[in-house]
């Protein structure tokens, strides 16, 4: 999952310059709003997934961690990757997969707020009773 977090950031990071350089000139402002959009998402989800992976290192046990990061990555790839579609290729039926990838990353936050209480219930806070 690091590995797919590091790709996916690389990977929004690319799309970004190429939407900003090379898309200006051909989307329409709405159109490359629509894109903007699928950049912010992808690279603010891709560091989420990241350190969700990161943390699965240690605490990998935790169910909803595990959860969490296929839930990110899954919206990731539907969320933003329908949006590249769309704005691209302009095929606005692809619009109908983006609300899928939207639940999938709001499944993962929450899964992840799971998995924080999996973990508070293992490993005490100091100074907690």
């Amino acid at each position: 999952m690091i590995v797919f977090a590091a790709l996916s950031g690389f990977l929004a990071v690319a799309l970004g310059a190429f939407g900003a350089h090379a898309l200006k000139q051909v989307l329409s402002p709405e159109m490359l709003t629509v894109y903007q959009t699928a950049v912010e998402y992808h690279l603010i989800h891709s560091v989420l997934l990241f350190v969700v992976s990161a943390l699965m290192l240690t605490h990998g046990h935790l169910r909803w961690l595990k959860r969490s990061a296929l839930a990110l990555a899954i919206g990731i790839l539907l969320f933003s990757g329908s949006l590249y579609l769309l704005t691209l290729s302009g095929i606005k039926t692809l619009g109908i997969v983006t609300p899928f990838g939207g639940v999938s990353l709001l499944l993962g936050w929450l899964m992840l707020a799971a998995a924080g209480r999996e973990f508070s219930r293992i490993q005490p806070v100091e100074g907690s009773k």
